[in-house]
């Protein structure tokens, strides 16, 4: 479903929508004692040179003759930023595409995914994301992109400590700088899986001049953003939306979580697709699904070249 219908008035509908959606919303997670870092976002992050780790081949690839470098695997880039923004350094994953190496001209549109709560960076890498790029790359069915995976350690709602701050002002800057981005929100994308869906919302819901893209895999809204991200909805550009996508398992414990990010971006008229699917809030569902989200996230790239 895609919700084209732009209201009359977004800002009189702003103190119906916010007790409306949150109502029936439960909180992602409840917050833990902590010492909120006392650094500001302005102080420099100390950054780990990356090692490269190739994603092994399915299979060995001849010696000759000397194969088109898309039929081969991308590889796997890790490092990580460390500053006293947070208690413990951001460590990250970054997926760079076959002929990334041998092709120096090339940039590519980034896509930043996010693991669901109790994982690491390395969930989205186990559900298949590397070698499905891989093979709809080599089949000229999506074009080339570098993807990130950060690692979000906490439980925490994103007002109690500055992973926001880091992931905004520390990590996207050091992968245009160190990667062959095409550094502008057309093509740039943000999602997520549970915990990892409601950072995509709330990175691209508050950001829209960053990220052109959001893709939000069964999530549930921090309930922090009860009183902010309905007024970033309402603000959102009308000209310039960022394109939404949202899905869930018709089994999924957080199905009426997605149901009311819907009802919140109905009533200020913000397009979005819907997909409900049979399963639950498990890696089963998300890793069916993998092809679907990058084909989606690819699509608006093709259109954008």
């Amino acid at each position: 479903m895609r919700n084209t219908t732009i209201p009359l008035t977004r800002r009189a509908l702003l103190c119906l929508v916010i007790p409306a959606v949150f109502a029936a919303c439960s909180p992602l997670n409840q917050p833990l004692p902590t010492n909120t870092p006392g650094a500001t976002a302005t102080q420099s992050a100390s950054t780990s040179t990356p090692t490269v780790s190739p994603i092994p081949p399915t299979a060995a690839p001849s010696a000759t003759p000397t194969p088109d470098c898309t039929t081969l695997p991308g590889q796997l880039v890790s490092g990580e930023i460390d500053t006293p923004l947070l208690p413990k350094p951001m460590t990250y994953h970054v997926y760079l595409p076959p002929c990334y190496t041998g092709d120096q001209q090339t940039h590519y549109p980034v896509l930043y995914l996010l693991h669901g709560q109790t994982y690491n960076e390395d969930q989205w890498i186990r559900l298949g994301v590397p070698t499905t790029a891989d093979r709809l790359i080599a089949a000229g069915q999506v074009p080339p992109f570098i993807v990130v995976f950060p690692f979000d350690y906490s439980y925490l709602q994103p007002t109690e400590y500055h992973f926001e701050d880091v992931f905004m002002q520390l990590l996207l800057p050091q992968i245009d700088a160190t990667y062959r981005t095409i550094p502008d929100a057309a093509h740039r994308a943000v999602g997520g899986l549970s915990r990892g869906g409601a950072w995509a919302l709330h990175l691209g819901i508050h950001h829209p001049e960053v990220f052109g893209a959001i893709g939000a895999d069964s999530p549930a809204l921090f309930y922090s953003d009860a009183g902010t991200l309905p007024i970033a909805v309402r603000d959102m550009p009308i000209d310039h939306l960022p394109h939404i996508y949202i899905d869930a398992g018709d089994n999924d414990s957080e199905l009426q979580s997605s149901h009311n990010i819907m009802k919140l971006l109905d009533n200020f008229g913000v397009p979005y697709e819907w997909h409900e699917n049979t399963g639950f809030h498990d890696e089963a569902y998300w890793g069916a699904h993998v092809e679907d989200y990058l084909r989606w996230y690819a699509g608006h790239w093709q259109s954008n070249p």
